[in-house]
């Protein structure tokens, strides 16, 4: 009796009629009555919900909470950032506007004759004190060397006489002179060393000092004259349009607090100018007369007045034995 496989699966129960069938994988969740003839398979879920079935866990979060607290935080301090940049965004751009008007010459600037000469004539001051400080460290480098060698031949001339009989009278005279001038030029290099240290301190340290607020004082310059050209511009603008009142009272209070600022600086540069060419006088007056005088005693061979010299301005004779410290080291 054979049964074709059509008639086979007519006789097959129903999957989703039968209730004893066996089925693999997660059983699926509970169906709804108005859902139960849908025909469109569906994905078994499980319910990971702790706790009771019925009794859902939510967590609430306060307004209050750190992280909140933390994201406000966050936010205004992004929200300065930007507002920090926007206002350097727009003082570069004026600044930068203004300087090339002026090059161009369609915009005027505010000049200070007399300050900007003395500007000009520190810079050349400190231009020349430079080279000055740059031959003093050559000649110090060149003379320590020379002391260099000169102890080194006096030892050698010492060393022959013992070893040479016939000639040891001779040797050990040589030996003494070199010993001199070591024990002398050891001397006049403190002295060069000291000179040396001093024109460095006057021009890298004190002339620089006055002129980076030089710099900042030209900066302020710039901005003035930036500021001023655009509440000039407002003005004008707002004689034919009224609705520019608010943009003119913001740009009235940008020009007051940028001039106050520039006339601050010059202020202040004046003061400093005047206290750095009183200083640098007298600085200069003390080192000149130092080099003077210790070169002068050196080579005329006054070694009572080269030592007297350096005992005058307070600076520490190297006995001939010690150690040469180098130049760089001052």
């Amino acid at each position: 009796m054979e049964r074709s496989i059509h008639e086979m699966l007519k006789d097959a129960p129903s999957l989703n009629e039968s209730d004893s069938a066996v089925h693999t994988g997660t059983p699926p969740p509970h169906v709804p009555n108005n859902c139960s003839n849908d025909s469109h398979p569906r994905p078994a879920t499980i319910n990971l919900s702790l706790g009771s079935p019925t009794t859902p866990i939510s967590v609430a979060i306060s307004p209050s909470t750190p992280v909140q607290n933390g994201d406000t935080q966050t936010m205004r301090t992004t929200q300065s950032k930007i507002e920090s940049l926007k206002n350097w965004s727009i003082s570069t751009y004026k600044c930068t506007k203004q300087l090339m008007y002026e090059r161009l010459g369609k915009t005027s600037r505010t000049v200070d004759f007399e300050l900007e000469t003395q500007i000009e004539l520190l810079r050349d001051t400190q231009r020349k004190y430079c080279n000055v400080l740059r031959l003093s460290r050559a000649l110090a480098s060149h003379f320590h060397h020379v002391v260099q060698t000169q102890h080194a031949l006096g030892e050698a001339f010492s060393e022959l006489a013992q070893k040479s009989p016939e000639l040891q009278e001779e040797f050990l005279y040589n030996s003494e002179t070199q010993r001199n001038l070591t024990k002398n030029g050891e001397t006049l290099l403190g002295a060069l060393n000291f000179f040396v240290s001093s024109v460095n301190t006057l021009c890298n340290k004190t002339i620089e000092d006055t002129l980076l607020t030089v710099r900042q004082y030209e900066t302020a310059r710039i901005e003035y004259d930036a500021y001023r050209t655009d509440l000039e511009a407002l003005v004008q603008a707002t004689k034919s349009d009224s609705n520019n009142v608010a943009r003119l009272e913001e740009a009235q209070a940008n020009y007051e607090g940028h001039k106050q600022n520039f006339e601050k600086l010059r202020s202040d540069v004046s003061i400093k100018l005047k206290f750095l060419d009183e200083n640098r006088i007298k600085v200069m007056h003390k080192q000149l007369l130092l080099f003077h005088n210790a070169v002068s005693a050196y080579f005329s061979g006054n070694q009572t007045a080269l030592e007297a010299t350096l005992k005058q301005f307070n600076i520490k004779v190297k006995s001939p034995n010690s150690t040469l410290p180098s130049w760089l080291e001052q």
